[in-house]
């Protein structure tokens, strides 16, 4: 955790909204709703709102099952409402997080929406894995503001938020989103903005070594996964991690580090090549593994 940070006490938020349902998004209204914060899911479409619930719901049945649910499941999925435009967020809600794919221009848009549709004093957040927050933040009227809040997959299991500083970014907004990573039950980790951030950065790096191996027929890919499981005590070979993240996620991130950081982020073939056909890894049932 970082020293710089004045938060003493830590409160959840009592209201926050939550846009985009996708795997992120449910998973970190999850989290806020079993943490009793009355949260709104920001979603533009009749289906995707089906979808969004039903991964709660079942997020949530995982939870129990896994006895890390102290609550009544229906009891959680009543604090979370969904609504179709940003524009149906309460003005004084405490915090938006935006949680939509990593495309820059979208999640600007979003962001910039947010910013109209509550007060001076909500904070606005981005879930991105490796986009700049500065860039992010410079369509916006006030930065101050802005800040990232980096969560993990699965966000109920997972115990790191990576909140990501720009330069902009007031004092206060980086507190209240300390306090609550850690009202959240979560480890907060403060960096300072740059491409990839901390995590993203150094897990991409691994990522991509372990396909390049397995392009190169160094060993197969649960022999590369064991040997840092096993060697490393890493929890997760990178392979494997790399299936549950999303292989579509994995290949736009280093190609942004490419752009950003250089060659030596220059995604392999292979990786490319299974994004092509489809294969993005536990989401579509095939990647570097076999999900069912």
């Amino acid at each position: 955790m970082s020293d710089e940070t004045g938060a003493a006490e830590t409160s959840a938020p009592a209201t926050a909204a939550v846009i985009g349902g996708g795997t992120m998004g449910a998973g970190i209204a999850h989290v806020l709703a079993a943490a009793r914060t009355d949260v709104v899911v920001v979603e533009s479409e009749a289906t995707q709102v089906d979808a969004a619930r039903n991964r709660i719901v079942t997020s949530l049945g995982r939870a129990v099952e896994r006895g890390k649910l102290d609550q009544d499941p229906h009891e959680v999925l009543a604090r979370i409402r969904f609504a179709s435009d940003v524009h149906e967020i309460d003005r004084a809600t405490d915090v938006v997080i935006e949680a939509v794919p990593e495309k820059p221009d979208l999640k600007v848009a979003v962001l910039a929406a947010a910013e109209q549709a509550t007060d001076s004093s909500t904070v606005l957040a981005s879930n991105t894995s490796s986009l700049s927050i500065t860039e992010l933040g410079a369509a916006l009227d006030d930065p101050s503001r802005f800040l990232g809040m980096h969560f993990f997959n699965p966000v109920p299991a997972s115990k790191l938020v990576e909140i990501v500083v720009a330069e902009p970014t007031a004092a206060w907004a980086r507190d209240q989103a300390v306090s609550w990573v850690r009202a959240l039950d979560k480890t907060d980790v403060v960096v300072r903005d740059s491409p990839g951030f901390a995590t993203s950065r150094l897990g991409v790096t691994l990522g991509l070594e372990a396909i390049r191996m397995l392009e190169d027929g160094v060993a197969d890919a649960e022999a590369i996964d064991n040997a840092m499981e096993l060697g490393y005590r890493h929890p997760m070979g990178p392979l494997r991690l790399s299936d549950l993240v999303g292989l579509d996620v994995r290949l736009a991130v280093a190609e942004y580090l490419q752009s950003t950081l250089g060659e030596r982020f220059a995604p392999p073939q292979l990786l490319r090549d299974k994004v092509g056909r489809g294969e993005l890894g536990r989401k579509s049932g095939q990647g570097f593994y076999t999900w069912s």
